[in-house]
């Protein structure tokens, strides 16, 4: 029986259904508004890569303070992913929310009106902090928000908004890139980020912060306009209470339980090796691959925008094979698609692309990398780090991979142009699709797979030491 449905008989069909579509509607919008955090994740990670060509030739830079400008985001993020749950637990779900939605927009009007380079570093720095909130706040208050029976799927739109967040900015760079106006590739995002702000002060207070803080009657008052049905909310606010009976120690757990740190240590292993697929590289460096490629600067751009309009498709693959297939076998697929991938647009680069069609092949080899990394590493990765660790230490595993996340993602994003000036471009995609070879190894080797398994048994296995590739068995 539906959970929304009312269970008196004495109550007429008609209302009850009418009221019923009403409850579903308002969870449904409020879950998608909180989702569209992943688009203003998606948004600034995108819109960069469009505009790095001219702020180049305007403050005439050198590829290494490009290397800062991109870094330098992603270091933010990691600090501001750090804070944001001593800040989520602070001031709640909602009200961290509104402070990352602000910071974005602060950010983005502080890159836009930029003098200089370092006004659009402390620019990028802000967008960081914005982006590293979000990026742990929105997924843990779709989790704690969302009915039962949408969770899943709407923790899934958080992952698919960042995707199309991605697309949207190589669309709007790409408009803007015949006039060359980067302040306005750089400001417009603004736009969708002052909506996002007052869509989210519009959003209820997670129910179970409210209980975490002794605010029950403000807990049940959301949850009535969540679901409309008093069984429901008497059944979810025994759910939260048993829940709180167990209070998160994962700074204890991990200093004292060494099969916790196994957990944590694998969390953070797969954050390093989906960074280092080389996904990141091609979404903030696009253009210059491409014209590394020998493509003109407008092509550069449209090429640049079928490649997160792929992003945005292939994920639909993750999505619907996830549950059907398992992790551990589109993980495998996912690094074999991306290591030969790359491993092409290694050998064609080095063989020189000096037709249309070795261009265009190059191309398309390069959009199967897309691919294989949007079916695989790119949402499973994120799946597996929060079914990996125990309950106690959740919190505390998750923080350390989101964290560890964000850190490889700079690194990558600083070092991607000295390797390509220092080695080039066909032995830097060459160490990129032999790493991609390496964590097939990796994950056939570490790797569980945990369709169908319930969190208790894998905390289970994993609490009597079995290898961690058997902790889903």
């Amino acid at each position: 029986m539906d959970s929304y449905a009312a269970t008196s008989g004495n109550i007429s069909t008609a209302p009850q259904d009418t009221t019923t579509v009403r409850i579903k509607t308002t969870a449904i919008f409020t879950c998608i508004l909180a989702a569209l955090a992943g688009l203003m994740f998606g948004l600034d990670m995108g819109v960069i890569s469009g505009a790095l060509h001219f702020i180049k030739r305007d403050f005439a830079v050198d590829d290494t303070t490009l290397g800062v400008i991109v870094s330098i985001m992603t270091a933010g993020a990691a600090i501001g992913a750090l804070g944001a749950g001593f800040l989520s637990n602070s001031l709640g779900r909602r009200l961290t929310l509104i402070l990352g939605a602000s910071l974005f927009v602060a950010g983005s009007l502080v890159c836009s009106f930029a003098p200089g380079v370092g006004v659009i570093i402390i620019g990028r720095i802000m967008l960081g902090l914005a982006i590293g909130i979000s990026s742990f706040t929105a997924p843990l208050y779709l989790a704690e928000i969302a009915p039962e029976s949408i969770r899943g799927a709407m923790i899934s739109t958080y992952q698919l908004m960042i995707t199309i967040g991605i697309f949207l900015a190589f669309v709007s760079d790409t408009a803007f890139s015949y006039s060359g106006r980067w302040h306005w590739m750089l400001g417009v995002i603004a736009i969708p980020g002052v909506l996002f702000l007052l869509g989210v002060t519009a959003l209820p207070e997670s129910p179970r912060w409210l209980m975490m803080k002794s605010r029950h009657k403000e807990a049940e008052s959301v949850l009535h306009k969540l679901t409309g049905n008093h069984e429901t909310v008497t059944h979810i606010i025994g759910e939260i209470h048993d829940q709180l009976k167990t209070p998160q120690r994962g700074w204890h757990m991990f200093m004292e339980n060494p099969n916790f740190r196994r957990s944590v240590g694998l969390g953070i292993l797969l954050q390093i090796v989906q960074q280092f697929t080389g996904m990141n590289v091609v979404m903030y460096y696009a253009p210059r691959i491409f014209q590394n490629m020998g493509y003109a600067t407008t092509a550069q751009m449209w090429f640049t925008a079928i490649v997160g309009l792929v992003n945005v498709l292939a994920t639909f693959i993750a999505i619907a094979l996830v549950d059907r297939l398992g992790r551990k076998p589109i993980l495998v697929v996912g690094f074999v698609v991306m290591a030969i991938g790359l491993g092409v647009v290694s050998t064609m680069m080095h063989m020189g692309l000096h037709t249309p069609g070795q261009q265009r092949f190059t191309v398309v080899m390069l959009l199967i990398f897309i691919v294989g990394f949007a079916m695989s590493a790119g949402p499973l990765v994120w799946a597996l780090c929060s079914e990996i660790q125990p309950l106690k230490g959740r919190d505390f595993g998750i923080g350390c991979s989101t964290f560890t996340n964000w850190a490889a993602n700079s690194v990558v994003g600083f070092t991607f142009l000295p390797l390509l000036n220092g080695i080039g471009a066909s032995k830097t995609f060459l160490i990129y699709a032999a790493l991609n070879a390496l964590f097939i190894l990796f994950t056939l080797a570490l790797v569980p797979e945990t369709k169908g398994i319930s969190l208790e048994h894998i905390e289970h296995n994993l609490m009597e030491g079995r290898p961690l590739r058997r902790i889903g068995r």
